[in-house]
């Protein structure tokens, strides 16, 4: 038996069309999950945005591969479940709940120094906490909030994205660098403070249509943004530090964006230490609506080939793990599992960016494989 898809499906996984991308040996292939049957798609198109451009992702668009296992459904053996991104531009939004803007501020006060988080935060929550949760993002109350935080030496640029009118939105990972269910994720060797980010990740056309929702880990250094915010590249940007999936659910009847704007991410933490850690991040928190943040990405006419967009968490690891005040921080070996009912399941484990495996399949190495595979008229 193959890659057990039983634990990484969603609830009612019978019931949904599922989108991704399997490599069956050759090379990557999208494939549609519907009505319990996996189907190959390559003979209408050859890419996940390709089939999301042509809207090809009906069973008529491709081949059956194996009538899933109702009980214990698997890939084929020999099959690797990857990334259900590939030629779609990998975007994040930042500072989209109250509490990650409270974290981002406190990281920039810091310095990126965990040490000092504990007792900054403690301040931070009773200056400004219930203030920015009160507010609308780029309203005049906004506005007014904003005049006397400054007043009280209190502003942030990170607050500026947090209740201005412009969203902070980034570029998270390279065109085809995600990494997909099953495989490792990675942090940054020389990094001493980071976390994982439970998110959503919206699934948009070239026209800025939302087509669809997956799971995704946006890693986070905590340290090398909080010493600056022109380190965001370098705290973002790393070997396997974007993971994605399982699948892509496509909107439908059974599964719309108003599930999305009130979806809940389970995540689990278990070190090889023994350590637990528990949370929770309520998409019905956020501050600015999943559709807004997609047209902030897009901007004017951007992407034409779609792109996929984190929305962001509410959830930030405070607990200690080692010592009192030290917080959180990944170990080598952690095993993170992002959740939902509606999407899945998207675990990995924890390993360094320069010991996780190389990123290889680039662009030009995908239009060769295509190329070799009689597929390249697809894509």
């Amino acid at each position: 038996m193959g890659f057990a898809l039983g634990p990484v499906l969603p609830a009612d996984w019978r019931s949904a069309r599922l989108l991704g991308r399997v490599d069956f040996g050759a090379g990557p292939t999208p494939v549609l999950i519907d009505g319990g049957v996996l189907y190959d798609l390559t003979p209408s198109a050859a890419t996940v945005s390709a089939a999301i451009a042509r809207r090809q992702w009906l069973p008529e668009h491709g081949r059956p591969v194996a009538a899933l296992d109702p009980e214990a459904p698997a890939l084929p053996d020999g099959a690797r479940l990857l990334s259900p991104i590939d030629l779609q531009c990998i975007k994040a939004a930042g500072v989209t709940f109250a509490v990650s803007a409270i974290e981002r501020v406190i990281e920039e006060r810091a310095r990126g120094d965990a040490s000092q988080a504990a007792t900054i935060r403690a301040g931070l929550e009773q200056h400004i906490g219930q203030g920015i949760r009160a507010v609308v993002p780029g309203s005049a109350e906004a506005a007014a909030l904003k005049a006397a935080l400054i007043a009280e030496d209190m502003w942030s640029q990170y607050l500026e994205v947090a209740i201005g009118p412009d969203a902070e939105v980034f570029t998270k990972s390279a065109v085809l660098s995600s990494v997909g269910a099953g495989a490792p994720i990675g942090v940054r060797s020389d990094s001493s403070w980071n976390n994982p980010e439970p998110e959503v990740a919206l699934v948009m056309d070239s026209a800025g249509e939302a087509v669809g929702a997956t799971l995704g880990n946006d890693v986070n250094l905590r340290d090398f943004e909080g010493r600056s915010a022109l380190l965001l590249g370098k705290a973002k940007d790393n070997n396997a530090s974007a993971a994605l999936g399982p699948f892509i659910r496509l909107f439908d009847g059974g599964f719309t964006i108003d599930d999305v704007r009130s979806a809940e991410i389970d995540l689990r933490i278990e070190g090889a230490d023994g350590y637990v850690l528990t949370g929770k991040n309520q998409m019905g928190q956020i501050s600015r609506d999943p559709l807004d943040l997609a047209a902030q990405a897009r901007s004017e006419h951007h992407y034409p080939d779609g792109y996929a967009l984190y929305l962001g968490t509410l959830f930030a690891p405070t607990q200690d793990r080692d010592v009192p005040g030290g917080g959180f921080t990944h170990k080598v070996g952690d095993r993170v599992t992002i959740s939902s009912p509606w999407l899945g399941a998207l675990e990995n484990i924890v390993t360094t960016s320069r010991d996780a495996p190389p990123w290889t399949m680039g662009i030009t190495e995908l239009f060769r494989n295509l190329a070799s595979r009689g597929l390249i008229d697809r894509i």
